[in-house]
């Protein structure tokens, strides 16, 4: 809103908005020219009211639609999305916490836990969290279930996580998870042979 304001020259009026004549009294005692200037800044004043009209939601538009100047509706704006912000931040909080809660469960495919992660750190990042993707395979080395223990070593000990993409590892795991699925069912078939 400000760079397309800006973009228009209106956004000084947001910003400071324009000096009113006190009284009708005092606007009749003007000369031309200083009237004149006034119709111009109210009818800049109210193009740009206008603007931010259209460019705000239902929600925000009932806050501010009996506001007469730009600066005035602005303020009210301004205070209304920094509870959103607030409101933001707490959400961001328990986000985190769920974030480092997150564990695999011994009977989740890599594939299911794969997808709650994302689910998660996306949520994260639409809230303003920088979540880089080393730290995301990292946080999914550090949580799979035991079964994948030489799997996440021979990882760790082989592989720059900054130089690997979350699809890659997310393959090799699944592959494992694979070989493990097929390992335990040959053992399965094997006893019910014997």
């Amino acid at each position: 809103m400000k760079v397309f304001l800006g973009s228009q020259d209106l956004w000084d009026l947001v910003e400071n908005g324009y000096t009113k004549p006190e009284s009708p009294t005092a606007e009749a005692t003007l000369i031309a020219t200083q009237k004149n200037e006034l119709k111009e800044v109210r009818k800049r004043d109210k193009k740009t009211l206008f603007l931010i009209f259209q460019g705000v939601d239902e929600s925000a538009f009932e806050k501010i639609f009996n506001t007469l100047s730009s600066k005035e509706a602005w303020k009210i704006l301004q205070k209304s999305y920094q509870g959103a912000e607030k409101a933001k931040k707490v959400r961001l909080q328990a986000l985190r916490v769920e974030f480092e809660k997150l564990k695999m469960k011994a009977i989740e495919s890599i594939s299911d836990y794969f997808s709650s992660v994302r689910i998660i750190t996306n949520q994260m990042k639409r809230n303003g969290e920088a979540v880089n993707d080393v730290r995301i395979m990292e946080k999914l080395l550090r949580t799979l279930d035991s079964k994948f223990k030489y799997i996440i070593s021979a990882i760790q000990e082989s592989k720059d996580l900054s130089e690997v993409s979350i699809d890659e590892l997310q393959g090799s795991l699944q592959a494992y998870e694979q070989d493990i699925n097929i390992s335990s069912n040959k053992v399965e078939n094997l006893e019910k042979a014997l």
